[in-house]
């Protein structure tokens, strides 16, 4: 898939406003499918697909949430930090700057004073 290709799927995505939902809620903290949809006021199943893109274009992550008691459940946490759209020379770019917890950003930090 070129470059435009996955620019025009990113912002196409984007473009859906369950998918800004999804984001506005997930943004204030871990929530589970079923949480989502109550939220959004929409199916689980239309949660779930809109997950599932935004997944694959990094916008979301789903992690395993431990309960006290023992069970666990998955969760969707939004990973963007922000989005550049940059439009020069008749092309346009998206970039996707994703959030890095403490563990990421010491790895990048030190990956980058190797490196000098």
């Amino acid at each position: 898939m070129s470059t435009d290709d996955s620019n025009d799927e990113l912002l196409e995505l984007l473009g859906q406003e369950r998918v800004r939902q999804v984001l506005a809620a997930t943004s204030r903290g871990p929530l589970s499918a079923k949480e989502l949809s109550d939220e959004c006021d929409v199916a689980l199943s239309t949660i779930y697909r809109r997950a599932e893109e935004m997944v694959a274009h990094d916008l979301l992550v789903e992690r395993t949430q431990i309960e006290p008691d023992g069970s666990h459940h998955s969760v969707f946490v939004a990973n963007i930090d922000h989005l550049d759209v940059d439009i020069d020379d008749g092309k346009i770019d998206v970039s996707v700057h994703v959030r890095e917890d403490a563990a990421q950003r010491f790895s990048r930090i030190w990956s980058d004073i190797r490196e000098l």
